[in-house]
């Protein structure tokens, strides 16, 4: 018998069991936990009018000391922990995970791990791309697997008041082109539109992508934690980006059964890549949601829009083991029922312009 089989009792649900065969535990909705999202640090070099705006996140902010973090021996035990759950992949983030000094290390030790069913582990990362020219090479030599780059716009001047930083948007097509070179591939590119700043983007960025090789999403604009002038009406949805496109380029939806992933995908017609939406206002998807999340302090998190985590550092220390830890999280998932998106349009807001008290996107990651 598996370790972690004896720690659960033998009258537990079979649904809820942790299996040594990998099969993941359920939570209360049947949604299986499969990603893992592990965020290495809460800072990051751009200040996002949709997620760190700087009148929020300024020069005074009080972001997590480095002691404050979880040390990479924390995060690989971590990572063990929701292997044997059954995660598949393990997703990078930030703030900026680039930031973190010696990241290579920490994706060598996670590029060791196989899921329960003894696979190697799906590994990526998702960043800004501002410092991903430098450390590409470095980063898939020590076992990454692939990259998602934010980018809101190609033109500069959009660029900068999206980003509020003085960074011309050619440093972040050099960091995706070396991606690309030293095969972190497939590489995808996520664009958050904002009505009334950055639409005029849309194709410009289709035009530049289209024949590359990367896949470009189109995100719509989220209530996310950071997001204080959030507002409905700046909301294109996926189906207003879809159609704007398709006034130049003819789409064709990429059928794969029933959705598992964030992304509706398209393929153009002719042949020369894809391009996704991902509708989490309009055409919300937390029945499929399969993710899990930890922030750079070690707090679980079973939704970006969560209000209050589960503190693992108790079970990071020497005495527990990466079963204990295993077990804790095992418990949480199987009561979680968070559908935040779904109930978004039937709950009452706090206030205009004001929105609930959710986890900082830059702590817990996109």
């Amino acid at each position: 018998m598996n370790i972690i089989d004896q720690l659960i009792p033998a009258d537990t649900a079979p649904g809820h069991r942790i299996s040594g065969g990998g099969a993941p535990p359920v939570d209360r909705l049947n949604r299986p936990l499969r990603d893992l999202r592990l965020s290495v640090i809460d800072q990051c070099n751009f200040r996002c009018t949709y997620c760190m705006p700087r009148d929020t996140f300024g020069a005074d902010y009080p972001f997590l000391p480095s002691s404050e973090r979880l040390s990479f021996e924390q995060i690989v035990k971590l990572a063990k922990a929701f292997a044997l759950l059954g995660v598949e992949k393990i997703r990078i983030t930030g703030g900026e995970p680039l930031l973190r000094r010696g990241l290579e290390s920490l994706v060598e030790q996670l590029a060791k791990l196989t899921t329960a069913s003894g696979k190697p582990m799906e590994l990526a990362l998702t960043t800004n791309g501002s410092l991903l020219a430098a450390k590409a090479r470095s980063l898939r030599d020590a076992g990454l697997d692939r990259v998602t780059v934010s980018l809101d716009a190609v033109d500069d001047a959009v660029f900068r008041q999206m980003s509020d930083v003085d960074m011309p948007v050619s440093r972040i097509l050099e960091g995706i082109e070396t991606a690309r070179a030293v095969g972190l591939a497939p590489i995808k590119v996520n664009v958050v539109i904002e009505r009334g700043v950055n639409e005029s983007q849309i194709l410009p960025l289709v035009r530049l992508f289209k024949g590359s090789g990367v896949a470009v999403r189109f995100i719509e604009y989220m209530d996310v934690g950071g997001a204080g002038g959030w507002s409905n009406t700046k909301v294109i949805t996926a189906r207003e980006t879809r159609e704007i496109i398709e006034s130049e380029f003819p789409l064709i939806p990429i059928v794969m059964g029933q959705q598992m992933g964030t992304a509706v995908n398209y393929r153009h017609t002719d042949g020369a890549g894809e391009v996704g939406f991902i509708g989490s206002v309009s055409q919300p998807f937390c029945g499929s949601c399969s993710r899990a999340r930890v922030s750079a302090d070690g707090q679980f998190y079973s939704c970006l829009f969560a209000t209050h985590g589960t503190d693992l550092r108790p079970w990071l220390t020497d005495a527990a083991s990466a079963e204990q830890l295993a077990l804790t999280v095992h418990s949480r998932w199987i009561q979680r029922d968070d559908r935040y998106s779904e109930l978004r349009s039937t709950q009452r807001r706090p206030g205009p312009g004001k929105l609930y008290p959710t986890v900082r996107m830059s702590l817990v990651g996109g």
